[in-house]
């Protein structure tokens, strides 16, 4: 009863701590669904050079997609002339973070973690895009264009309201079963696994950062989801670089998007992509165990957050109808699909 009441009070704390940075996350969600496009990503991811790799990062970087709504809509951008390259860092950016994802990080784990989870998605994007660059025959470039970002879509009178729907209603939709699954998860683990477990066995050994590899390469799990895991595995004893291994590759990659990616990018291009993403999360994860202790993150990641106030209670109560309402099947109705 006592190991119970214990997950249970976990996953409370970890739920009225993120709901106010994820409310405003699925706010400015909502904002960027209309100000960037499927159409404005789709005309500026032509080209082979790093140019293109870097326009799709930098585009994916913030843009709030699943993993599960990211293979559709590549696929899409493929047959509509965006280059493999380009292609690759879109796959391999956009779903390993997203605004929604990153306030959650701020809220859970801090502003440098946060800043450097960011900083990596964008990086190995671009690294991934090279990489399949490197090893692909030369494509025909589509046809340029000077347009400029489809604020056109702006001036439609229900703007305020489009974007209101997709943050808190679409976007929802297609995160809550994986948020809600990720957050019981970690509630699970913070209460079965004693705080000291992965130190005393594996504290900051190369072999952490591998396990958390071989963990998240197969798994399929969203960015926002992820971050509460990757709280509890740190709370466990595990080092930040291993977790920050886990947030890389938990989103970025799952074993039912591998095999379309085979199709999307080709045989070749999908084992430099997986081995360029895997080295980019490794060496990732080094960089911050290295630089932990002298930021003070392990510091800041082990503060309190048992702390609440009325508004923390308010807004976990809306963020808790929001998600259910998410997860609430509609009957003889097209449920949208991932965006």
């Amino acid at each position: 009863m006592t190991l119970l009441l214990n997950i249970l009070k976990e996953i409370w704390l970890v739920t009225v701590e993120m709901a106010p940075y994820l409310l405003f996350g699925f706010l400015m969600a909502g904002i960027l669904s209309v100000l960037i496009s499927r159409d404005y990503v789709r005309r500026h991811l032509g080209g082979r050079s790093w140019i293109g790799a870097f326009k799709a990062a930098l585009i994916g970087v913030p843009m709030p997609i699943c993993s599960c709504g990211v293979i559709p809509l590549a696929a899409t951008l493929r047959k509509q002339g965006a280059s493999r390259s380009a292609t690759a860092s879109f796959l391999a950016s956009t779903p390993q973070t997203g605004i929604d994802s990153l306030m959650i990080t701020y809220a859970l784990l801090g502003w440098v973690f946060a800043l450097f989870r960011a900083l990596v998605a964008f990086i190995s994007g671009i690294l991934c895009g090279v990489a399949v660059a490197a090893i692909s025959e030369k494509e025909d470039e589509p046809p340029s264009t000077d347009e400029t970002p489809p604020l056109s879509s702006s001036n439609h009178p229900h703007i305020l309201v489009r974007m209101l729907k997709y943050g808190f209603i679409s976007l929802p939709k297609d995160i809550s079963k994986s948020m809600v699954l990720g957050i019981i998860i970690s509630g699970i683990i913070s209460g079965l696994i004693p705080v000291n477990f992965f130190a005393d066995y594996l504290g900051d050994s190369p072999w952490a950062m591998l396990l958390m590899l071989v963990i998240g390469i197969p798994l399929y799990v969203c960015s926002s989801a992820s971050v509460p895991i990757a709280l509890a595995f740190i709370k466990a004893g595990l080092s930040p670089g291993a977790a920050l291994v886990f947030l890389i590759t938990g989103p970025a990659t799952n074993a039912a998007t591998l095999t379309t990616l085979w199709k999307i990018i080709g045989k070749k291009q999908l084992v430099v992509f997986l081995s360029t993403l895997a080295l980019c999360a490794l060496a990732a994860g080094f960089i911050m165990n290295q630089l932990a202790p002298s930021i003070g993150l392990e510091e800041q990641l082990c503060q309190n957050h048992e702390q609440t106030t009325g508004y923390h209670l308010l807004y976990a109560a809306v963020l808790i109808v929001i998600l259910l309402k998410g997860m609430w099947p509609e009957s003889k109705k097209k449920e949208s699909n991932c965006e």
